[in-house]
């Protein structure tokens, strides 16, 4: 993971933490890798990926377990809940540049429907 320096690596950290929950890399249930364990593959502060996984607690999307470590929610609801919230957030985004580039509502669904044959051509690559 190769860090900015626009914002703090602990939220960094999280954010990533977030995406790997929502694509799905790191199931309901997987155990998380701890706090000394990632700060060594990360070379940051213990403190800072604690930081990171308190945070991430605090989100529901992480919960720790006294004596055996931490694990992912299984509450899959909250998970797809965050992942439509943050698809969202993307699709606000677009939008917004598009209007900012002069587009009508009629042409970004026009364009959309024409380069949805190469989203779907990726999925079927797989």
């Amino acid at each position: 993971m190769e860090f900015t320096n626009d914002r703090p690596i602990y939220l960094q950290i999280m954010e990533k933490f977030e995406l790997l929950i929502l694509q799905g890399t790191y199931k309901p249930g997987d155990k998380v890798p701890s706090v000394r364990e990632l700060a060594y593959e990360l070379s940051v502060n213990p403190n800072t990926v604690q930081r990171a996984f308190a945070e991430l607690e605090r989100q529901g999307l992480i919960c720790s377990q006294r004596t055996t470590g931490r694990f992912i929610t299984e509450d899959e609801t909250m998970i797809n809940e965050m992942r439509n919230c943050m698809a969202a957030v993307q699709i606000d985004k677009f939008l917004a540049s598009m209007k900012a580039l002069g587009f009508e509502p009629k042409d970004v669904i026009d364009m959309i429907r024409n380069e949805s044959a190469k989203f779907e051509a990726l999925g079927e690559d797989k």
